[in-house]
């Protein structure tokens, strides 16, 4: 994802809602061209591993009364699990992340990560995990999870990809390896996979 830049309109964060499920689709498949996210993506919000779904809108260009604002970009939150030694420990998955791609560098993308950062907050979870671009999610605190003692879900997710921001609630027993939800191995939407067979 392109580094985000200060824009004169400003995102407006809310929760997703129902009547958002095409805008969000046509989103997605625009952001990562193809519907495969999209999918995974419906799933996730349909499931038991639903935690929270941020959509991001700009103000209309049109400012007549009754224009709609545009939607620029989502953000959801999955319950994940950490297998700890001592037990298992929810945690959220920040996944996926999108944005329009003619919206990039307007700061939609950065106001949606520090949202889902507050309500994972406010979720009380200890611990929140992506795959993501090393040279993007630091800004918001991310490290790799490697270096806190943490365990890929799959040797596929490069090191670098697999960060984690340790959040209020955590405890120093809290270690082990993250375990995504079903869904996302249903999808194949765990690290990457080679185009060449082996």
């Amino acid at each position: 994802m392109p580094d985000d830049a200060s824009s004169a309109a400003e995102p407006t964060i809310r929760p997703y809602q129902p009547a958002d499920q095409q805008p969000v689709r046509q989103l997605l498949t625009a952001a990562f061209g193809g519907s495969s996210v999209a999918d995974l993506a419906e799933e996730l919000r349909d499931g038991d591993a639903h935690r929270a779904a941020l959509v991001a809108e700009l103000p209309p260009s049109d400012e007549s009364p009754g224009a709609i604002r545009e939607l620029a970009g989502i953000v959801q939150l999955s319950r994940g699990w950490l297998d700890a030694p001592r037990q298992l420990v929810e945690v959220l998955v920040l996944s996926p992340l999108g944005v329009q791609p003619e919206l990039h560098g307007r700061g939609i993308g950065a106001a949606l990560v520090r949202a889902a950062i507050t309500t994972a907050e406010e979720l009380a979870t200890p611990l929140l995990f992506l795959e993501g671009s090393p040279r993007y999610y630091p800004r918001f605190g991310f490290e790799p999870g490697c270096q806190h003692g943490f365990l890929r879900p799959s040797a596929r997710i490069p090191e670098p990809a697999f960060q984690v921001l340790v959040l209020s609630n955590w405890q120093d027993w809290m270690v082990g390896a993250l375990v995504y939800p079903e869904v996302f191995w249903r999808h194949d939407s765990v690290g990457l996979r080679s185009a060449d067979p082996v």
